[in-house]
């Protein structure tokens, strides 16, 4: 039997360098994002159906996720529809990697794992987690976006507290030594507790 432990935390607090030290660790790792990715890439299963919703989002054989920006800042109904094509497509890759996947634990990286109720399938989770400074000036180092569209990412997802208090594990992220020196230590937690079982 592996371990499920799901991964999350909010913009900018490090999940995604985290989520490699788990692999550095030995875990296997599924990633929210990169399946989206693949699901929507050429060839991918949403494609099709995406094409059939909105053919304007789908640009050279791919989902574009710049034109489904535009169709959901227009189409106050679009998120809804795209949710309703991608998370049942989401949801069976995650299975198919759960069925696969050859490792002892097994690490789920969700960005809204709180916020879609994925935690529930978990065995555990953990949260990445640094100060409200430092999480902002790394988004804003990234040059990706500006200070609103941060704040409006922000506020739609759960307070850091409070992913922070209903989560099993806290890895602070204010460091790399220290993040992978928490990261060794949850590895060895649950490694610990499974030989027990």
């Amino acid at each position: 039997m592996s371990f499920a432990l799901g991964l999350t935390g909010s913009i900018g607090m490090g999940k995604s360098t985290t989520a490699q030290m788990f692999v550095d660790e030995g875990c296997a790792l599924w990633d929210a994002d990169a399946a989206v990715h693949r699901l929507y890439s050429v060839g991918g299963a949403a494609v099709d159906l995406m094409r059939s919703a909105f053919p304007k989002a789908v640009q050279d054989g791919k989902v574009s996720r710049e034109a489904l920006k535009q169709i959901i800042s227009t189409d106050p109904d679009a998120l809804k529809v795209i949710e309703g094509i991608v998370h049942p497509l989401v949801a069976a890759d995650r299975a198919a990697f759960r069925e696969a996947a050859m490792a002892d634990i097994l690490v789920f990286d969700i960005p809204l794992l709180f916020e879609t109720g994925g935690d529930a399938t978990m065995d555990a989770v953990a949260c990445v987690s640094v100060s409200a400074e430092e999480q902002m000036r790394r988004v804003m180092d990234r040059g990706t976006m500006t200070e609103a569209q941060f704040d409006h990412i922000r506020a739609k997802q759960m307070p850091n507290d409070e992913k922070c208090e209903r989560s099993n594990y806290v890895i602070v992220t204010d460091t790399l030594d220290h993040a992978r020196a928490q990261v060794q230590d949850v590895v060895r937690q649950i490694r610990a507790g499974m030989a027990d079982a």
